[in-house]
């Protein structure tokens, strides 16, 4: 993405302001492979701005590659992973709050299929939990506000709620601490999202951080907004507003896992189709799309390794079974920009240049030598690459 967007858009970054500058499937990714793979695409359309990054291990160990190499960037790390690795410190080890969990798993079995169904909690995936733990809480604040101090009458709708809670209001005390905590936070990434990190949204952010109960947190996300704004100010930015959130690739492959799977979910099938979902096609594009045969794509496609067509052969000849363990050798599919020298090779594809010509003010204080200057397209340095 165009690392100058909130001098240019309103609003946050969105798939339309998105440029698949390359792609690349395999079976597991390390520092190391990732890194090999963005010094490939490096060298043929340069140094980015700035590198967006979520949480990942993986991605901190490629950055750190590159940099050792002297092609690192500034690197910015996405905001809803760094909220969501601050409330998970700050509450993980909190003595009730498995208690916590347990007891919105108990209410969601006790609750469904029954006349308080509309009450049962949201559902949380266990997998990087604290992205979306905050909906959890706050929904066990509302149900708890629901079932008052006092008696209620036997058979009555409260005293079956009170029944499904069971443990729940023991837990008072960490739910009321999150949810202050994650409503200010919540509300500072919704403005630097929105308008980009600058000193005047760090300002805006300052009386947010301050409602938060939890002082420790305050300082944490304080001092992390104040890093990133240093970022923003070696790039120029702190002004303009940084860039900060991955949202809008999370969404480009979320739109590539609904439209790019067949009988089986297969990587290369959504990966040769993530340049289709994000930018805004030019008039000219539009109209090589309406001259392309309809053999075409087929014979494009057949060059990359697909589990559907091998399903369909197995499955229709049993004897080929074998087949498939002499495969395990073949290169994943790689989608990149073209050099000036292009590969002769069959399963690496390559994107148009239209990126070249998204419009912008050249960024300050990124015109120091570095051993790829000679390699960069023009326009490239305007793009913040992102994980």
């Amino acid at each position: 993405m165009n690392a100058q967007h909130h001098a240019l858009h309103p609003g946050a970054p969105s798939l339309e302001h998105v440029r698949c500058l390359g792609v690349a499937v395999a079976d597991s990714w390390t520092g190391d492979t990732i890194a090999a793979f963005l010094k490939r695409l490096i060298a043929r359309v340069g140094r980015p701005a700035a590198s967006l990054k979520d949480g990942g291990g993986d991605l901190r160990a490629a950055v750190a590659c590159l940099e050792e190499q002297g092609m690192g960037s500034p690197c910015i790390d996405d905001m809803s992973h760094a909220v969501a690795s601050m409330l998970k410190r700050s509450s993980q080890d909190h003595p009730t709050f498995e208690t916590f969990v347990s007891a919105c798993g108990r209410v969601s079995r006790h609750v469904k299929q029954t006349i308080l169904a509309c009450l049962a909690p949201p559902k949380v995936r266990t997998k990087a939990r604290f992205m979306h733990v905050h909906r959890l809480f706050t929904w066990a604040d509302q149900v708890l506000r629901l079932s008052p101090s006092g008696g209620a009458k036997s058979g009555s709708t409260l005293a079956t709620l009170r029944a499904c809670l069971e443990h729940l209001p023991a837990c008072k005390a960490l739910i009321t601490r999150f949810c202050g905590d994650a409503a200010g936070l919540l509300a500072c990434q919704q403005i630097v999202k929105t308008q980009g990190l600058s000193h005047a949204t760090l300002a805006q952010c300052e009386p947010l951080l301050a409602t938060m109960p939890s002082a420790a947190l305050r300082q944490e996300c304080r001092a992390y907004l104040v890093y990133e704004l240093e970022i923003a100010t070696t790039l120029g930015l702190d002004h303009i507003g940084l860039p900060i959130s991955s949202d809008a690739i999370a969404s480009l492959f979320g739109v590539a896992k609904r439209h790019g799977v067949g009988e089986t979910q297969e990587a290369s099938r959504m990966a040769l189709r993530l340049p289709a979902f994000c930018g805004v096609p030019t008039h000219e594009e539009a109209q090589q799309v309406l001259e392309v045969s309809v053999a075409r794509p087929r014979e494009f496609t057949a060059q990359a390794p697909s589990l559907t067509r091998q399903r369909r052969e197995v499955l229709g000849h049993p004897e080929r079974l074998e087949r498939l363990s002499l495969r395990q050798g073949d290169r994943h599919l790689e989608i990149m920009p073209p050099a000036k020298n292009r590969l002769n090779n069959p399963e690496i594809f390559y994107l148009s240049n239209s990126y070249e010509k998204i419009p912008g003010p050249q960024i300050r204080g990124m015109d120091e030598t570095s051993p790829l200057e000679n390699a960069a397209l023009p326009g490239i340095r305007e793009m913040a690459l992102t994980s």
